[in-house]
């Protein structure tokens, strides 16, 4: 059983750098014949025939940011306090229900809140804000529903990892039930609260089908929550099926771009947690 243990260790590990090798090797070559700073500033997509075009991905990096940003505020909240409730105040029997349903939220497909998305969200975001539905606000609403699963069961997990003297000494301090919760228990799993943070931000940023369905898709930078957006992972899924020559090489070099963004941020999650431990 080691061997097979380690065997799939390697697998996974292989499997990673298969997909960076092949990010890269496909990737990397479009920067010599596109200057690399006009790519990622520049903000114009136009593809062209053969090696012609404009390629800037600004709008698209930004529409990501925008509109993970805005699911975080929507999820992150909703989701620890629930993840809370879960781990210390839900009672038995209440969990029992709630438990499946939320795994169920996180096996739903994205192009069902995609379809949920169109056909719910748009016309209400329509009527209340006005616009046309599909914007930045629409697509952050529903990536914010997507990240709860998420956010609720590791946030929960985090929680009851804590051991219960944490808890129990803030009550013989005289403390009451909410308080020992939320100044000593959560304080204590902030750690792997952090990590579900992060977890949901790749979740929200690597999202495509649920985005391209609701967010829009118009490549021109963002002027407002209102109106339509195209991501990273948009551009990529909407134009990589007619794509070729140099067309095709940005798309792929736009899929190293995301790759970094991703890594950048578990980096900096990482640092943070290092910073913790000293």
């Amino acid at each position: 059983m080691r061997w097979v243990f380690a065997a799939a260790a390697l697998f996974c590990i292989a499997a990673v750098l298969l997909i960076c090798v092949f990010l890269f090797a496909n990737g990397l070559p479009f920067f010599s014949k596109y200057n690399l700073w006009s790519f990622l500033s520049g903000t114009t997509w136009a593809p062209g025939d053969g090696d012609s075009g404009t390629y800037g991905i600004l709008p698209m990096i930004l529409g990501s940011v925008y509109v993970t940003a805005g699911a975080l505020l929507v999820g992150a909240p909703i989701g620890i306090l629930a993840g809370v409730y879960m781990a210390r105040f839900c009672p038995k029997k209440v969990e029992k229900v709630l438990q499946p349903l939320i795994a169920l939220m996180a096996g739903v497909p994205s192009v069902v809140y995609g379809f949920f998305g169109i056909t719910t969200l748009v016309p209400m975001v329509r009527k209340v804000f006005g616009g046309q539905g599909m914007s930045i606000l629409t697509a952050s609403l529903l990536l914010g529903m997507m990240i709860l699963p998420t956010m609720i069961q590791l946030t929960a997990s985090a929680v009851r990892a804590v051991p219960e003297s944490y808890y129990e000494g803030s009550l013989a301090l005289g403390a009451t039930d909410e308080r020992s919760v939320f100044r000593a228990t959560v304080p204590a799993a902030k750690s792997g609260i952090l990590a579900a943070v992060v977890l949901s931000i790749g979740r929200a940023i690597g999202e495509t089908m649920a985005v391209v369905m609701v967010a829009g898709n118009q490549a021109r930078m963002p002027k407002g929550i209102l109106k339509g957006v195209r991501t990273l992972t948009s551009n990529i899924v909407t134009e990589m099926g007619y794509a070729a020559d140099l067309h095709r090489e940005a798309l792929i070099a736009t899929g190293v771009v995301l790759f970094v963004f991703i890594l950048l941020i578990n980096l900096l999650f990482s640092a943070l947690k290092r910073r913790e431990a000293q």
